[in-house]
């Protein structure tokens, strides 16, 4: 049993603290806004009501969330076997938050970011130690998703990165390991292709999400067209992972429309706010988007 931190309470920080908690981790989750992480204890109830009533975990939801502590701050990274930081996807903050952990937690602590675009040499040079700095990027919704990508920056260390390897893998998820540390790594360079000729076909008015996310799950066996995937992620984040790629100078992925920018400003944030690309029920069940 390891004591994990995992900074940031959103989408994906409460999904990985969910999945450490299944695996038998004792989990502090750390945001600064109390709201949000009594969403992320709500959210986790409701996700393990559902994993449990299909037979799919072994233990009552409320002792995997017994081993979940919410808090407010960063001071438990120094009793911390791992660190996982899943902040918003802005560069400054990360960098901010590695510096401050790189003081906070013991020297052989893995510090890993879930960001999923900015390279992972860039938060490592934040700190005094990047030797201990990985990139651990989960797929969303974690508790669903087999995939997590094992990122080694310039500096990670060999024994790091396979430490990273096998937590991923004790977590019962598939490592995608990445030895080269570019911008948006392996899969979401992979996917930034496929959603820049999705956006311009839907901008173009020549096909509907709908229907191109039907044909990416019916006639290329993806298990979420491309319009679910983002509406999962959430519009602003997939707005400033498109600015990082931008300022990087990585054009051959940037989308060509600035169509997820205005559905983003117009609040449509995906399924978290019940709107995006579709519209979604309280419950949160996908329907299609209504006309405005």
């Amino acid at each position: 049993m390891a004591r994990v931190l995992v900074v940031g309470a959103g989408f994906m920080g409460a999904g990985i603290a969910q999945v450490c908690a299944q695996a038998g981790h004792r989990v502090s989750l750390m945001d600064v806004k109390p709201a949000a992480l009594e969403r992320a204890m709500e959210g986790m109830r409701t996700s393990m009501d559902k994993l449990a009533a299909k037979g799919l975990i072994g233990e009552e939801p409320e002792t995997v969330l017994a081993r979940v502590t919410p808090v407010s701050d960063m001071h438990s990274a120094a009793q911390a076997d791992w660190v996982l930081e899943a902040a918003l996807e802005l560069e400054p903050l990360k960098l901010e938050l590695f510096a401050e952990l790189d003081r906070l937690a013991p020297v052989e602590t893995p510090l890993a970011s879930n960001t999923s675009s900015i390279p992972i040499s860039r938060l490592g040079a934040a700190t005094s130690h990047p030797q201990r700095v990985l990139g651990l990027h989960f797929f969303g919704p974690v508790p669903l998703m087999g995939l997590v990508e094992v990122v080694k920056g310039e500096r990670t260390s060999n024994e790091v990165f396979e430490r990273g390897v096998e937590f991923i893998r004790a977590l019962g998820k598939h490592p995608v390991r990445v030895e080269r540390d570019i911008p948006g790594f392996v899969m979401n360079r992979v996917f930034a292709a496929a959603f820049r000729e999705a956006v311009s076909l839907v901008a173009d008015g020549v096909t509907t999400p709908e229907d191109l996310d039907a044909g990416m799950r019916l006639g290329y066996g993806w298990a979420a067209g491309p319009f679910q995937v983002v509406d999962n992620a959430g519009l602003d984040t997939f707005v400033l992972i498109d600015r990082f790629l931008r300022a990087a100078g990585e054009d051959d992925l940037l989308v060509r429309s600035d169509l997820v920018e205005r559905l983003a400003q117009e609040g449509r944030l995906g399924r978290k706010v019940g709107k995006g690309f579709y519209d979604y029920t309280p419950e949160g069940k996908q329907v299609p988007r209504r006309k405005e």
